[in-house]
């Protein structure tokens, strides 16, 4: 899929399955980056909702210069910074979940050894500063190039370069031998 465009042209024409096509590759992708910024999956979800909706009833907005999912993206991070701004001072602490593990696909010790280093690794990630962070996550999670990324943290694509080699500067820092682990 050319990242959305080419359904959202048939959509535009007229093939209402072509939306299902989007969301079916886009939505999850961004609820999990909207998610980096209001740490509240459920709030992610709705605001990622409001934006293919957005994507729905302006459809004369995306003139297609950019990929549809780097222009979702440039939306959901706005939508995402507005939240933030707007929201009251109350934070909730939710309970993290643990993957169902089918006995047949892993064993118990492959399992928390796996379980071990996504957490480790989400932890190192939640160390660094927000910018630090969104860009690991848009560059190797989301697979946007250095120029999509820019254009999602409306930067330019050296500061890009720059912010991504820091972020795995104090990544190595962070992480140490527990890195090596990871690898």
């Amino acid at each position: 899929m050319d990242n959305g465009a080419g359904s959202y042209r048939r959509f535009l024409d007229g093939d209402e399955s072509a939306f299902d096509e989007i969301m079916i590759e886009l939505f999850d992708k961004l609820v999990f980056f909207i998610d980096r910024y209001v740490h509240d999956i459920h709030v992610a979800e709705d605001i990622a909702i409001d934006v293919f909706s957005d994507l729905v009833v302006n459809k004369a907005r995306y003139n297609f210069k950019v990929t549809l999912k780097t222009y979702l993206f440039m939306l959901g991070r706005s939508r995402a910074l507005n939240y933030i701004k707007h929201r009251k001072v109350i934070e909730f602490t939710g309970l993290e979940q643990a993957d169902d593990i089918s006995a047949e696909q892993e064993t118990l010790e492959e399992a928390v050894l796996a379980d071990e280093r996504k957490r480790t690794l989400n932890r190192a990630l939640c160390s660094l500063p927000e910018d630090m962070r969104v860009v690991i996550h848009l560059i190797y999670f989301e697979d946007l190039s250095y120029d999509e990324a820019a254009r999602v943290m409306k930067k330019n694509r050296k500061q890009i370069d720059n912010l991504l080699y820091r972020a795995k500067g104090q990544l190595r820092i962070i992480l140490g031998k527990d890195g090596e682990q990871l690898l």
